[in-house]
């Protein structure tokens, strides 16, 4: 918070995210109200759906228009997109053309840039910071959307009792328009980038994970990570409905404590960037699991009540994590396109495993549906740090990153890196510059196996960011790291989460 460009936008984002929160309520209930009553809970999912899922189809409409754009110029683009199509939900209200149709329809146009908007804003960290403050700049946006979703829900409570859903919706349309104007203000015109002269594909975003082995694995793991949380929604309140002391109010002390140990999170995770980012995030994969086993263990709320709010304690930094490794893995040119695509991909993962959880919790019941979920995500924990220290010494191809060749043609694996990433870069194998103690421990993630084999090529090539650490072999057993290490919201709102 102390480099003055970030300061500038922080209002502008505290501001919009507490409309964000706001909307959480406002988008279900006046979906309640404007649908026929034997179609509500039909039409309400619908509503829910078109308000986040629509951004995975723009990633790809938009791409080739989008790619090369900086930061804040894709955020502010998706603000002032969201801004005119829900401002056009309260206009089509006084006009008396507000139907159910047109909601869903205005709500899905809001949505188109939403994935492009989320990899703005973390580009922006990016392109302004050091990487060294990567990690904390994230934690700080988290905590925004942390905040707004315990605050903006009651505040829409109070709201709609008062003036209807429709007003809150259109208080979040000027949220937006603030945060459009904030971004046009407070970021230079000198820190804008230009569009790239050679138009990507509009699938290059695709492409950059594709060809980056570290990328890959970590979108499998968060997508898996994401899907195996969405059961939760369907499980929680059939479990709680089905204890006979249980009720409204229980339901939403679990929730409630979940919030609060994810606030919890938010704050610690900026006093995590000495931690190595790998095993954290893995960590992090392993540390829910085990959470959000009492649940369905069929212990007293007394225990699975502490265990929920360290569940979401847990969770908190892994949003945070993930996005450094982004941050780390690829130049600020090629990331809004890595970004917008792994969210295109991440966005699908939470309601398809809360579709998922439907069938899980009819055929199996709440409880076994929590417990078979909880005990996935341990196993794909464990299956992520497995294969992580896995040795690998058989020889394969060189890895390009991003769209670049980064070792150039002929250049053998450990040469110098024109970009050599400071920390815990989120490098693969075959990546150029000396091996990381990090990337070799568990920075290569458990797609090391899906992605091919490293090569045996134990080049030490100048470390040209100037990175003190140790040296050694890839196939060697490397020293003990110079620097503490450690293991350490539901998905949040569309904006955060």
């Amino acid at each position: 918070m102390s480099h003055p460009l970030l300061r500038r936008v922080l209002p502008g984002l505290a501001v919009s995210a507490l409309g964000d929160g706001m909307a959480l309520v406002a988008v279900t209930w006046l979906a309640l109200q404007l649908a026929p009553p034997a179609q509500r809970g039909m039409w309400t999912a619908v509503a829910v759906a078109a308000y986040t899922l629509p951004s995975a189809a723009g990633t790809m409409i938009f791409g080739r228009f989008l790619a090369g754009r900086s930061g804040a110029q894709l955020a502010g683009w998706d603000a002032v997109l969201r801004a005119a199509a829900l401002a056009a939900i309260p206009a089509a209200h006084l006009a008396g053309a507000l139907s159910i149709g047109l909601y869903v329809t205005l709500l899905a146009a809001s949505s188109l840039l939403h994935s492009w908007g989320s990899a703005g804003r973390f580009t922006l960290v990016a392109e302004i910071l050091p990487e060294r403050d990567h990690l904390p700049a994230n934690a700080v946006l988290a905590i925004l959307g942390q905040v707004a979703t315990i605050v903006g829900p009651p505040l829409a409570g109070i709201l709609i009792g008062a003036v209807g859903p429709v007003w809150v919706i259109a208080l979040d349309a000027v949220t937006f328009a603030v945060l459009a104007l904030t971004y046009r203000l407070a970021v230079p015109e000198h820190g804008r980038a230009d569009p790239t002269r050679d138009a990507p594909s509009r699938t290059a975003g695709f492409g950059i994970i594709r060809r980056n082995p570290a990328l890959r694995g970590l979108l499998v793991l968060t997508f898996g990570f994401f899907l195996l949380f969405g059961p939760f929604y369907v499980a929680m309140p059939v479990l709680v409905t089905e204890d006979p002391h249980g009720s409204a109010t229980t339901l939403g002390l679990y929730y409630t404590a979940f919030g609060a140990g994810s606030l919890l999170g938010g704050v610690a995770t900026g006093y995590l960037h000495r931690w190595r980012l790998w095993p954290t995030t893995i960590g992090i994969v392993l540390g829910f699991g085990v959470a959000m086993l009492p649940l369905g263990l069929a212990a007293p709320v007394g225990l699975s009540l502490p265990a929920f709010a360290l569940a979401g304690l847990i969770w908190a930094p892994y949003r945070s994590t993930s996005m450094a490794l982004f941050q780390r893995s690829t130049t600020t040119a090629k990331l809004p396109q890595a970004l917008a695509a792994n969210g295109a991909v991440i966005v699908l993962a939470v309601p398809l495993g809360t579709m998922l959880g439907g069938p899980l919790t009819t055929g199996i019941g709440a409880r076994h549906t929590l417990l078979l979920c909880a005990a996935a995500t341990i196993a794909l924990g464990v299956v992520a740090a497995g294969l992580a220290v896995l040795p690998r010494d058989r020889p394969g191809p060189t890895v390009r990153h991003g769209d670049d060749d980064l070792l150039g043609p002929g250049q053998p694996t450990g040469a110098a890196s024109p970009r050599q990433p400071d920390g815990d870069a989120a490098g693969g194998p075959g990546r150029a510059g000396p091996p990381r103690a990090d990337i070799r421990n568990a920075g290569s993630l458990f797609l090391w196996a899906v992605s091919g084999p490293r090569p045996t090529s134990t080049g030490r090539g100048p470390n040209t960011r100037g990175v003190s650490g140790p040296r050694f072999s890839p196939v060697s057993s490397p020293p003990p790291p110079s620097r503490s290490c450690g293991m350490p919201s539901p998905p949040g709102s569309r904006r955060w989460g």
